[in-house]
């Protein structure tokens, strides 16, 4: 009975064994999760640069100028645009008076909708909703535009017609 004994360790060594193997990583897995991590670790480091055109400070803006409408933050928003801030073109209108004359013509709802667009290009602006900076479309609705004024985004108007 004594010889049995080293009989039924040897497979279970064998089993140990190849089991502690199995759990081991082959040199390729170990280079492999190294150099995966070397490559987080300079995604990592390295932070997104903004356009030279400026859109990340001008998606900032249009981000902080969109929650100020949504909240009617008259404060906020008053810093933000233009002291000639115009917002009507029939009669013109500019400047003080804007917050009255939206509060009037309920036009808050109608800011938001336009604000929610993307914002494009045309002259010294960028504007909202696209079509107009479409010159094809003649487009007449409501707009609004925003420009950079001594480094700064100013927002500039907001007017149908």
């Amino acid at each position: 009975m004594t010889h049995l004994m080293p009989m039924r360790i040897l497979p279970l060594a064998l089993l140990f064994c190849a089991l502690a193997l199995s759990a081991c990583k082959t040199t390729s897995q170990a280079k492999k999760q190294e150099q995966a991590a070397s490559v987080n670790k300079l995604a990592k480091k390295e932070k997104p640069k903004l356009r030279e055109d400026g859109e990340g400070d001008l998606q900032s803006f249009v981000t902080r100028l969109r929650r100020a409408v949504e909240e009617h933050d008259v404060n906020t928003l008053a810093g933000m645009m233009t002291t000639d801030f115009g917002y009507s073109l029939k009669p013109e209108k500019s400047g003080e008076g804007v917050f009255k004359f939206w509060d009037d013509q309920n036009l808050w709802p109608e800011l938001d909708g336009i604000l929610s667009e993307k914002f494009i290009k045309k002259g010294d602006y960028m504007v909202a909703p696209p079509q107009f900076g479409d010159e094809s479309l003649n487009y007449d609705g409501y707009r609004a535009g925003v420009r950079k004024i001594n480094g700064a985004w100013k927002f500039a108007y907001f007017v149908n017609g």
